[in-house]
């Protein structure tokens, strides 16, 4: 036995779940010094291209604001990081600038501008990386979620209400209502997050200015999609973050309630699925143990969002209709966590969908052991002129029957329906019953395939868009390094 293994176990957890559980923690932490004042200075950057383009402030002066600028961040901030910062980091970074390059350069700076826009700004800048890597780790959940649908789409299961066997489906049935109702929780995402692309830049402190400031220039140089329209709101609303951690919440719950089928179903009385060494754990003391407690990871992961949603938009209910600290720093502060939780949940959810691998002799008995067929031969009882709920007590009768004489569905049917037509018992196996339902999009293989490629379909549209919001921003990036390296080299 190595380090890796354990008890029952032959490898390790996999890297990817391991990263997430084990090993973040203890690398070191984000820079947050970086972390605000890296998308501050590209804010300051558009701002001052901008400026200089509205005949503001002039070109010479521009380049040298620029450079300095330039200067820090190939510096890290290095000369920032051990300054006193008594009313936050923006005010020293930009004191900095006016001690080392003058008054008439870095005191120009901040002309036009309010730290309650640029904060807004900011605030947007900083959320495209965690969110845009949030929807791409939920798009691979949902094409792990198609693919493996379409391979066990004809693997007959019982589906379950209540805890108990209810009808035949297919676990690619199973897979494909999860996707399902994925592709509309990435869906509400996507929605959640187009605010991401209006801008809050030349709303000031909440009044806007009298400056002849261009917000459709740094729309442009910054990668947004539209200026804010109104000042107030601009400095005054956070329900972006509301909006995201909504959604995540609702996301939360398809992955809380997928892991839970997936504990049922992983357990020793119910085996269902089984799991491959890497994504479960063994006991510390019980060298038995094989525990899927990845799953709970999840439940615990995806509950984040919804914790940080009361929290965010209680501080926000505290607060009047305008620039407010409970808004825009005590509110937003939620969001971070939040989003990297509910990012490793749809991770370690795309493990499990990845590696489970179901019983397919199993599901099957347990689909026949449920009784499950016995809603298709009611039905069909209704077919030969029956009354349905006279037919459901038939039925019922059977299943009783059966389970008190221990003998199986379909033997006792036949017995007390003998006198019926020879072929209302015919194909009565639930994989028949499975693939004979067709109708609302039940399990039958063609129902099940068409909404996977439904499914399949929404994925695309909703990556494409992902894409072109992707193009936008680096696109938007260049062009700001073609329009400060411009100004810089023309003086």
């Amino acid at each position: 036995m190595t380090a890796s293994t354990t008890g029952r176990l032959t490898s390790a957890v996999t890297p990817a779940a391991a990263d997430i559980l084990f090993d973040r923690h203890l690398r070191v932490p984000p820079d947050p010094v970086a972390g605000e004042l890296r998308p501050t200075s590209e804010v300051d950057r558009a701002h001052v291209v901008m400026l200089t383009e509205q005949g503001v402030i002039g070109p010479e002066t521009a380049a040298r604001l620029l450079r300095g600028i330039e200067e820090l961040r190939a510096a890290d901030f290095a000369p920032l990081r051990h300054l006193p910062a008594p009313r936050g980091r923006y005010l020293a970074y930009e004191g900095h600038l006016v001690d080392t390059l003058g008054e008439e350069t870095g005191g120009v700076l901040h002309s036009g501008r309010s730290r309650n826009d640029l904060n807004a700004t900011v605030l947007r800048l900083r959320l495209r990386t965690p969110y845009d890597r949030l929807l791409a780790e939920t798009d691979a959940l949902g094409r792990v979620l198609v693919a493996q649908g379409r391979r066990w789409h004809t693997t007959v299961m019982p589906a379950y209400t209540h805890h108990q066997p209810a009808v035949p489906v297919t676990y690619g049935h199973y897979l494909a209502g999860v996707a399902a109702a994925l592709v509309r929780d990435l869906d509400q995402l996507e929605h959640a997050g187009r605010e991401l692309g209006e801008n809050p830049l030349g709303a000031g402190a909440t009044g806007g200015t009298t400056l002849p400031v261009d917000p459709a220039r740094t729309t442009e140089l910054l990668g947004f999609t539209a200026p804010l329209g109104n000042s107030l709101h601009a400095v005054a609303s956070r329900d972006l973050v509301l909006r995201l951690l909504g959604a995540c919440a609702v996301l939360g719950v398809l992955l809380t309630r997928t892991a839970h089928d997936f504990q049922s179903w992983t357990s020793a009385e119910n085996p269902l699925l089984r799991l491959p060494d890497d994504l479960v754990g063994s006991s510390s003391m019980m060298p038995q143990k094989r525990n899927p407690f990845l799953l709970e990871n999840i439940q615990g992961k995806a509950a984040a969002a919804l914790g940080a949603l009361t929290s965010a938009t209680t501080a926000m209910s505290t607060a009047r209709y305008t620039n407010a600290i409970a808004v825009g720093t005590e509110a937003v502060g939620h969001v971070w966590p939040a989003l990297e939780a509910t990012t490793d949940a749809v991770v370690l959810l795309r493990l499990m969908v990845e590696g489970a691998e179901p019983d397919e002799d199993t599901m099957l008995r347990r689909a026949a052991e449920g009784h499950t067929a016995a809603t298709a031969l009611a039905e069909r009882l209704v077919v030969a002129g029956v009354p349905f709920r006279t037919a459901h007590h038939m039925v019922g009768e059977i299943s009783t029957a059966a389970l008190a004489g221990g003998r199986t569905f379909e033997e006792t049917a036949a017995e007390h329906l003998a006198d019926r037509s020879p072929g209302l018992l015919d194909a009565l196996d639930p994989a028949s019953v499975a693939a004979a339902a067709g109708a609302g999009g039940g399990p039958a293989p063609a129902a099940v395939l068409a909404a996977l490629d439904e499914a399949d379909r929404g994925l695309g549209a909703l990556a494409a868009a992902a894409d072109a919001r992707r193009v936008h921003w680096e696109s938007a990036r260049r062009a700001l390094d073609d329009a400060v390296s411009a100004l810089i080299h023309r003086s």
